[in-house]
């Protein structure tokens, strides 16, 4: 039996920067008003035709790659988990290993939107742990900005998300006490539409349903979210995944060194920071800069987090994250 261990990280957000200011040119809003409710300053959006969800997975692993000092060929395994795929299908995974020119190996997509990387983490810890790979990749990228609705009418959802990816390569410890510790997952799809994108789907509305009614008025291809629902639930679940990994591992919050929570929200960080009596030298947050970018959140904070010195060998690291579907989970990892 093996443990698995993060050796190597990575991110991409591009260049373009998008302020509260430039989106109130679009819409009604304002700086004040977007802080107030998510704590967001700032966020990236992509120069349509210069980057994808694939191509940035792509920056962000070839990244990964090198900090772990391997050779791309050492993959045995690929896991994209995105929620704004470049083509309906096939999925990002198979992009990168052509970009990438890995040899043929296996590419998993991963479709928990917000908690997206915590799943992948978990799959790829359960590959490695059973022995049958030794490296895997595991990337979160998100387009966003081409998909939303920039109007008044969308600024509830269209202000808070923004576009980047992380990576990491996930890689066999020999040493049990050391790497992922645990994983845990959830999801209740009772609340699937609470925070959802209905069309094109085939299950209501297909392309061919949009073509034939072209109705401006149609807002199923934009995303929805019910936001006080949401938050509501999202900090309740995030305290009991979180709470769900110290227990399995005989831990308490005062033995956390970094929590990387999903960013979602500024608020929702911070009342779970005030709940387990974190400092914020214990909690790393970084939407004010980056917004949501859904699956790419958590392995660009964790990136951004050891980049600056904030996770060190020995520390316990907890990721966290609650989204769409409803879907949420966990990872403890002894760093």
């Amino acid at each position: 039996m093996y443990n698995s261990k993060i050796i190597g990280l990575g991110h991409y957000v591009p260049e373009n920067v998008v302020t509260n200011d430039d989106l109130s040119k679009l819409m009604e809003t304002n700086d004040e008003w977007i802080q107030e409710r998510t704590g967001i300053k700032e966020r990236r959006h992509v120069v349509k035709g210069e980057d994808t969800t694939t191509t940035m997975g792509v920056k962000a692993a070839k990244i990964a790659i090198e900090r772990a000092g391997i050779d791309k060929d050492d993959i045995d395994f690929i896991v994209f988990a995105t929620l704004s795929p470049d083509y309906y299908f096939p999925g990002p995974g198979v992009l990168v290993q052509r970009d990438l020119g890995i040899k043929t190996v296996g590419a998993l997509d991963v479709r928990n939107q917000c908690s997206g990387f915590v799943y992948g983490i978990s799959v790829a810890d359960q590959y490695i742990k059973s022995g049958m790979y030794k490296n895997v990749l595991v990337i979160g990228s998100e387009v966003h900005s081409t998909g939303l609705d920039m109007t008044t009418r969308g600024r509830g959802v269209s202000v808070i998300f923004g576009d980047g990816a992380g990576a990491a390569v996930v890689s066999r410890e020999e040493d049990t006490t050391k790497g992922i510790l645990s994983t845990h997952l959830h999801s209740e799809g009772q609340h699937a539409e609470e925070l959802s994108l209905i069309a094109p789907g085939m299950g209501k509305r297909w392309v061919t349903d949009i073509i034939e009614e072209n109705d401006p008025n149609d807002e199923s291809y934009y995303p929805y979210m019910n936001g006080q629902f949401v938050f509501k639930n999202a900090v309740v679940r995030f305290s009991e995944v979180i709470m769900e990994g110290l227990q399995t591992n005989g831990l308490s919050p005062s033995d956390i060194n970094m929590l990387v929570p999903h960013q979602a929200n500024l608020r929702i960080s911070q009342f779970v920071q005030k709940k387990f009596g974190l400092s914020n030298d214990q909690v790393y947050n970084n939407i004010m800069n980056y917004g949501n970018t859904t699956a790419a959140s958590i392995p660009i904070a964790l990136t951004e987090a050891w980049e600056k010195g904030k996770i060190n060998s020995g520390d316990l690291v907890v990721l966290a994250a609650f989204g769409s579907g409803f879907t949420w989970g966990s990872v403890i990892i002894k760093w």
